[in-house]
């Protein structure tokens, strides 16, 4: 997510920090940088422009010549607009003390509606949601929401009589009768919006007042996605948008542009296509990551989500003594996968980026340690020539490749035994 942006922003950077003073002609060469930047991201130009005068509004107050450091100050500064540029807050579902809070999916055809909507219902399994396919047109875009809620367990409607608004009727009765908490409508699509689509939509919503009609947008399409928001809130409404496909968003235009021009701030963004790839969008955190600082505390609640039943005092304690073995590293890469690919996560670190990370090497290593004995993994000291071969032959890898993990594995095990006193319980190899 805005990789693009991340690089452009980084060479920013080095030059704000590379000033040993900072003036006016400075400043102006980095307000210059900064809406170039803006712009390849994709960026609507009013919001670039308005950015630009905002951040030289707060930057002329700075008494940066007194300052030591006069690159940081103009740093925080370029932050602090970036969040405002990004929604300020993060934004939450309300939901009703009493009766269903209902949330109704708007958007056009192949952004990801339905899948956006088996997501939300995994996201609120404790509320007891309920799906709903609200789609009369396309019967496919039923049967697709019914396999999705099959998979996660989640009950669905079904289509009532070919008809959206029947469906969505039958769908309010179900939810009094059984308590759910939570009704998702998932709404037609279309290829463009047409006076037809938002009248359905207006059907629908009379059928059953939705508390918030949420845009979901293809965030890979930029200022088209702006558009769609600025559209559907002015002919039918929305509280908000959720962006799709934001793991290959290079760029961020949509996310950069939405809250300022359309005036609809974003509750969540897909960050993959599994159904638990959905996350609430936090506007402080994004720009953390625009400008490299990556993205500790969404890290720390992704790991606090992953069970292990690693024992985490007795892998320290072995740490101290220096007497980890490849097994233990092996456990320790299975609970970092649980959190995602590997590349996502080291992303979530300041400085590092998905491409700084290659899971082929993870992969190669796993496949080498697989191809040991359960004792040259405890002791791979063991390992001599002859063992090296069997287990690059099993692996699909060299000798050199072998011997290199293995050189790793000992200079991580002896640092890490030289630093462990300072460990309290945590794992060696856990972020």
């Amino acid at each position: 997510m805005f990789e693009g942006l991340i690089d452009r922003f980084e060479l920013v950077k080095r030059k704000i920090l590379g000033y040993g003073r900072i003036t006016g002609q400075e400043l102006e060469s980095i307000y210059k940088d900064i809406r170039l930047s803006l712009l390849e991201a994709d960026v609507n130009y009013k919001v670039v422009r308005d950015f630009i005068a905002e951040l030289g509004e707060k930057t002329k107050d700075l008494e940066l010549s007194k300052s030591l450091k006069p690159g940081d100050l103009v740093i925080k500064a370029v932050y602090e607009e970036l969040v405002e540029l990004l929604g300020k807050t993060t934004r939450h579902i309300e939901f009703k003390k009493e009766g269903p809070t209902v949330l109704s999916l708007i958007g056009l055809q192949g952004v990801g509606k339905t899948t956006t909507a088996a997501k939300l219902a995994i996201k609120y399994r404790g509320r007891k949601p309920l799906l709903v396919p609200a789609d009369a047109k396309r019967p496919a875009a039923a049967k697709q929401l019914a396999l999705l809620a099959g998979k996660a367990n989640i009950p669905v409607v079904p289509l009532e009589k070919n008809s959206a608004v029947q469906t969505v009727r039958k769908a309010a009765e179900s939810a009094h009768e059984k308590g759910y908490g939570v009704i998702i409508l998932d709404t037609a699509g279309r290829l463009h919006i047409d006076e037809s689509l938002v009248q359905e939509l207006v059907d629908i919503h009379q059928a059953l007042l939705p508390d918030y009609r949420l845009l979901v947008a293809d965030g890979m399409s930029g200022q088209d996605a702006v558009k769609q928001a600025s559209l559907f809130k002015e002919k039918i409404g929305l509280e908000g948008a959720i962006l799709t496909k934001m793991d290959g968003d290079a760029r961020g235009g949509a996310a950069l542009s939405i809250t300022r021009v359309a005036d609809v701030p974003v509750y969540f963004v897909g960050t993959s296509e599994n159904l638990d790839g959905l996350e609430e969008f936090h506007p402080d955190r994004a720009a953390q990551r625009i400008l490299g600082m990556g993205d500790v505390l969404s890290l720390v609640e992704k790991v606090k989500t992953v069970e292990t039943e690693i024992d985490q005092e007795k892998m320290r304690k072995k740490v101290l003594k220096g007497e980890l073995n490849l097994d233990d590293f092996l456990e320790q890469l299975s609970a970092v996968k649980k959190l995602g690919p590997l590349s996502k996560i080291a992303a979530m670190m300041p400085g590092v980026k998905e491409s700084d990370v290659d899971e082929k090497q993870f992969k190669k290593m796993e496949a080498m340690i697989t191809s040991m004995t359960q004792r040259e993994r405890v002791h791979p000291e063991i390992i001599d020539g002859s063992r090296k071969r069997r287990i690059a032959a099993g692996s699909g890898t060299t000798v050199a490749d072998v011997n290199r993990m293995l050189k790793e594995f000992s200079y991580a095990r002896d640092m890490l035994k030289k630093f462990g006193k300072g460990m309290p319980t945590k794992s060696p190899f856990k972020i």
